[in-house]
C-alpha cells in the first residue's frame, strides 16, 4: 500500500485536553479524530489495528465453539423495561423516540436482546449449551468522557452470551472463556491481571475482570506480592489482626465539642484510630441503615450493596440523621440507637473492646463501648476498603496497589434475565426451568488505547507484530531516484508474498520527516531504501531497537524473521 494514498493526518501539536499518552499518540499519528465529546472516527491505521484485534478475538472464540451473530443497535425500550434496567441504568442510556412516539434506546449492552432472541428457540435441554457473541458499536451517555478511547460515549465492544441448562455447563464455559481471554490478551502483548470483580447492575454472583496495568487506569487493582491473588479495590479483602482482648470498662460519656472527624478525635483523646468505631448513616433501598467500621477504615459501598443485595445506596442527609436516626451529624454511634435502624458492622469491629463511638448527642462521645453489652448488630460482614500492606486473604504475602484499565469482564448471570423474559426450557423430566446464562465482554476499541499505554516510547507507539496496522514500513529516501522506487516495489512484492502487510512511504518528503513518522506509527519493521539501492542493499531496523543493519534484498526475509524472534 502506497502511503501517499492513505489518509494519515498527523499532528505536530497535541490538543491540550488530551491527558492520556495513548490519546496523545493516536491523535498525533493520525489514527483517530474526535467528532464530538466521547465520539471518535477511526482512521485507516486505527481501523487496521481494530480489525487485527477483532480477528484474534474471532479465532479464539471459534476454538471454543462460540458463534458470531449481530444484534440491532436500536432497541425497543420495552425490553429494558421488562428487565427493570430502563429505570436503574440511569442517565447513561441514550433514549429516543421514533415517528410514532415509541420509546427506544441505543444499545449499551445486549443481555435483554439476546434473551428475547433465544426465549422461543432454546426450549429444550437438548438445544444447549449455546454460546453466541457479537462485535458491535455500543452507546453510553457518559457524564465525563475522557482519556480518548478509554471512556467514550460510542465504542466498539465484543459481547458474548452463554445459555445452558445446568450450572456445570455454565462453569465449563465460564472457564473456557477465561482461558480464551487470556490467549487474546497474550496475543495482544498486554501486561494484565485477572481479578475478582463486581457484577454491578449486570446481576449474577460470579465475576472476573481483566485489567491492563497502566498508570492512567481508572481502576485500583489490589494484588498479593507473593501469590496470584488479585481483586478490584471494590472487592478486595484481607486478613486483619484480632483486636486485643481487655476486661470491659464502664461506659462513660466524653465531652467533645466540635470534634466531628476521626482525625480530630484521635488528636483530642490521644488514642489510635483502631480504637474508634466509625458510624456511617446510610439510606439503602429507602431504608435507614447504620454501618459500623473501625476508625482507620472506610466503608466500601460496593461490598455493602452486595452483602445486603441492595439496588441503591446513598449517605443520609443531616436532616435524615436528625429526624430518622435521632442523632447528630458527626456524633453518631450504635449505643441506644432506635430499634428501627438496622446495624451492619464490619468484621474489624467484631472484637473491638472498650472502643470509642459517638453518643448520638451533640458534642458528645462515649468511651468503653462494647458489642453485646452496649449495642447489638444485625449482621457482621466484610464491608471495608482494604489498605496497602495488609495480609493477603490467602495468607501469602501482603497487598499491593496498582492502577489498571478494565479490558474485559466475565459474569455468571444465572437466571436473572431468563426469569424476566420467561425464557424457559424443558428439562430431562419435561419440567420447565429458566435458562442459565453467562455474559462475557471485551472492550475492543478500549484495547487500542490499553495497548498503546503499555507499548510506547518518547518517539511514538510500538505495536506488537500481530496487531500493527502494517508489519513492515518501506521508506524510499529519494523518490526521484528510479532505482530506489524499483527496489521498493520489488521488496514490497517479496514481503507481501511471505505474508507481511506492507506500507510504502512514496511521498516527496524529507527523510527525517519520514523516519519520525514511522516511529510515531509504531510499525515493527522499517526498511530504508537509499543510496545503495543500485546494489540491492537496504537497511533494516526494528521499531523497538536503535541499531539498523544493512542487508541484501535476497537475504531480507530471512534477516527480518531472525530479528523478529527478539521483538517484544
Amino acid at each position: 500500500m502506497k502511503q501517499s494514498q492513505v489518509m494519515i493526518p498527523t499532528l505536530k501539536e497535541v490538543p491540550s485536553d488530551a491527558e492520556a499518552v495513548s490519546h496523545q499518540l493516536m491523535l498525533r499519528a493520525g489514527f483517530i479524530r474526535q467528532i464530538s465529546a466521547g465520539v471518535y472516527a477511526y482512521l485507516p491505521l486505527a481501523l487496521r489495528v481494530l480489525q487485527n484485534i477483532e480477528r484474534i478475538v474471532r479465532e479464539e472464540m471459534e476454538k471454543i465453539d462460540a458463534v458470531e451473530t449481530l444484534m440491532p443497535a436500536i432497541l425497543p425500550a420495552e425490553l429494558w423495561q421488562q428487565s427493570g434496567r430502563y429505570a436503574t441504568y440511569g442517565d447513561n442510556l441514550f433514549k429516543l423516540k421514533d415517528r410514532h412516539q415509541r420509546d427506544f434506546i441505543l444499545g449499551p449492552t445486549h443481555e435483554e436482546t439476546m434473551t428475547y432472541l433465544i426465549k422461543d428457540v432454546l426450549n429444550s435441554y437438548k438445544t444447549m449449551p449455546k454460546v453466541l457473541y457479537q462485535i458491535q458499536t455500543k452507546y453510553r451517555d457518559e457524564d465525563r468522557p475522557r482519556y480518548g478511547l478509554l471512556r467514550g460515549r460510542e465504542f466498539i465492544m465484543y459481547d458474548g452470551y452463554s445459555f445452558t441448562s445446568n450450572t456445570d455447563d455454565l462453569d465449563k464455559i465460564f472457564d473456557q472463556m477465561e482461558q480464551a481471554y487470556r490467549k487474546i490478551y497474550d496475543r495482544c502483548g498486554l501486561d494484565y491481571r485477572v481479578i475478582l470483580g463486581d457484577s454491578g447492575d449486570m446481576g449474577g454472583n460470579g465475576s472476573k475482570e481483566f485489567s491492563a496495568i497502566a498508570e492512567i487506569g481508572e481502576d485500583t487493582i489490589v494484588y498479593s506480592d507473593m501469590s496470584d491473588y488479585a481483586a478490584n479495590i471494590e472487592m478486595a479483602t484481607s486478613i486483619i489482626a484480632d483486636n486485643p482482648t481487655e476486661k470491659f470498662a464502664p461506659l462513660q460519656s466524653i465531652s467533645t465539642p466540635g470534634v466531628t472527624a476521626i482525625d480530630s478525635l484521635v488528636e483530642q483523646l490521644q488514642v489510635e484510630p483502631q480504637r474508634i468505631i466509625k458510624s456511617v448513616a446510610l439510606i439503602i433501598d429507602e431504608k435507614p441503615v447504620m454501618a459500623l467500621i473501625r476508625g482507620d477504615y472506610d466503608v466500601n459501598e460496593v461490598k455493602l450493596k452486595n452483602v445486603l443485595h441492595a439496588d441503591d445506596i446513598r449517605p443520609a442527609t443531616d436532616e435524615e440523621i436528625s429526624q430518622i436516626f435521632k442523632s447528630a451529624p458527626g456524633f453518631m454511634g450504635p449505643v441506644n440507637l432506635s430499634s428501627d435502624i438496622s446495624i451492619i458492622a464490619d468484621l474489624s469491629v467484631r472484637n473491638l473492646c472498650n472502643a470509642i463511638s459517638g453518643a448520638n448527642q451533640q458534642d458528645t462521645h462515649l468511651e468503653n463501648v462494647n458489642f453485646e453489652r452496649d449495642y447489638q448488630v444485625e449482621q457482621f460482614a466484610d464491608i471495608r476498603t482494604v489498605k496497602m500492606g495488609e495480609l493477603s486473604p490467602d495468607n501469602k504475602g501482603t497487598l499491593q496497589f496498582t492502577r489498571g484499565i478494565e479490558i474485559g469482564h466475565v459474569f455468571k448471570l444465572g437466571t436473572k434475565y431468563s426469569q424476566s423474559f420467561q425464557a424457559d426450557f424443558l428439562d430431562e423430566n419435561g419440567h420447565p426451568q429458566p435458562i442459565i446464562m453467562g455474559c462475557y465482554g471485551i472492550g475492543i476499541s478500549r484495547l487500542l488505547s490499553a495497548i498503546v499505554e503499555q507499548h510506547n516510547d518518547q518517539d511514538g507507539m510500538i505495536w506488537p507484530l500481530e496487531l500493527a496496522p502494517y508489519q513492515a514500513h518501506i521508506i524510499i529516501v529519494n523518490t526521484k531516484k528510479q532505482e530506489q522506487k524499483d527496489l521498493a516495489a520489488a521488496v514490497e512484492q517479496t514481503l507481501t508474498h511471505h505474508g507481511f502487510s506492507v506500507l510504502v512511504d512514496d511521498r516527496k518528503q524529507r527523510p527525517g520527516v519520514k523516519f519520525a513518522e514511522s516511529d510515531l506509527f509504531g510499525i515493527p519493521v522499517r526498511i530504508i531504501i537509499g543510496k545503495k539501492a543500485a546494489d540491492d542493499i537496504v537497511e533494516v531496523k526494528l521499531r523497538n531497537q536503535d541499531e539498523a543493519i544493512e542487508v541484501s534484498q535476497t537475504d531480507l526475509v530471512d534477516t527480518i524473521n531472525i530479528l523478529l524472534k527478539n521483538y517484544m
